[in-house]
């Protein structure tokens, strides 16, 4: 199939007219400074919902009264939502660092280089080539780091090593350890699933490897599109298990079966750090931030982010009514 020719460099004032002919509502000088700061084609994923459908598919017109403005509100709802990803994330990572490095070192300080400890599906070596590469970016500014080398011949135990490990690490870590190892560092983080109110299959399934370490993959991509500018709002991520999770009172909001969108991931980032995080008002901000900058944009839903009807009275979302 011949390929098609890359479209041509279009000027910023260009741009601003073929939105306008387009029919996009908007203010010239301010069209012109978010698409020279922010670019065209990044706006261009905010403003698809607006174009037109025309016989199911999406037309380069746009509907009627569509606005510049709320492509711009629709923007800075998702950079703020990123950001509170970021945030959630990271101590949701520190958290999980503690637990799993407690739980190795339980075993053996160096556990981690102990293969009777994982299960025999875990790339081990892989893992471990990558914690090296780790240690060795952390030379440069690690004080501990360069402690054990010289003074240990590089043998770094699990409590330092998971230090500078990066959050995938950490969660490849968790996912190659032996289930009831898995299962006691969940239950360290509060995630206490009732394997009596799972089928044979599902319990059959969670005694190989726990629930939590299919979400952390999840809470991977997720945070790592967050860390790189990528959209969080109407997109899809890898679909993730809920059966074993909504068998804790507190995450029954989960969708049946699987979640794939980020309000799975964010009910499960609250959840996780009421216990991690106590007094914090992650939960509250989020919440606001949704009911504040996104519920009021013309022709948008929360279900484009899995949002299901009712969300706000849900046991983990009601206690997200503090003062703004």
């Amino acid at each position: 199939m011949a390929q098609q020719v890359v479209k041509p460099f279009t000027t910023i004032g260009k741009q601003v007219e073929l939105l306008r002919a387009r029919g996009m509502m908007l203010d010239r000088d301010e069209a012109e400074r978010w698409l020279t700061v922010v670019g065209y084609y990044r706006l261009s994923g905010y403003w698809y919902p607006y174009r037109a459908l025309n016989t199911g598919v999406r037309g380069d017109q746009f509907v009627q009264d569509a606005r510049f403005d709320d492509v711009v509100r629709l923007y800075e709802f998702d950079r703020k939502l990123r950001t509170q990803i970021h945030d959630g994330v990271e101590r949701i990572e520190v958290a999980l660092r503690s637990r799993v490095s407690y739980r190795i070192a339980e075993h053996d300080p160096l556990g981690y280089e102990n293969p009777s400890l994982f299960r025999p599906a875990f790339e081990r070596s892989e893992w471990l080539a990558t914690a090296r590469r780790r240690v060795d970016r952390a030379k440069r500014h690690s004080e501990p780091i360069r402690h054990y080398e010289k003074k240990y011949g590089g043998r770094v135990p699990i409590w330092v090593l998971t230090e500078v490990l990066d959050f995938s690490d950490v969660s490849k870590l968790y996912d190659g350890m032996l289930v009831r190892d898995q299962w006691t560092v969940a239950e360290r983080l509060g995630v206490r699933v009732d394997e009596a109110r799972l089928t044979a299959n599902q319990r059959k399934k969670g005694r190989k490897v726990h629930p939590l370490a299919r979400w952390l993959e999840h809470l991977t991509v997720i945070r790592n599109s967050a860390a790189h500018h990528g959209r969080v709002w109407n997109r899809s991520f890898t679909p993730v298990g809920t059966a074993g999770l909504r068998t804790i009172d507190a995450l029954e909001c989960l969708p049946e079966g699987q979640s794939e969108r980020a309000f799975g991931a964010l009910t499960l980032m609250g959840y996780l750090l009421q216990g991690t995080s106590p007094g914090s008002s992650w939960t509250s901000k989020v919440r606001n931030l949704v009911e504040d900058t996104f519920q009021d944009l013309p022709g948008r839903s929360v279900g484009e982010m899995g949002f299901p009807e009712g969300w706000q009275a849900t046991p983990l979302w009601s206690q997200g009514r503090f003062a703004r």
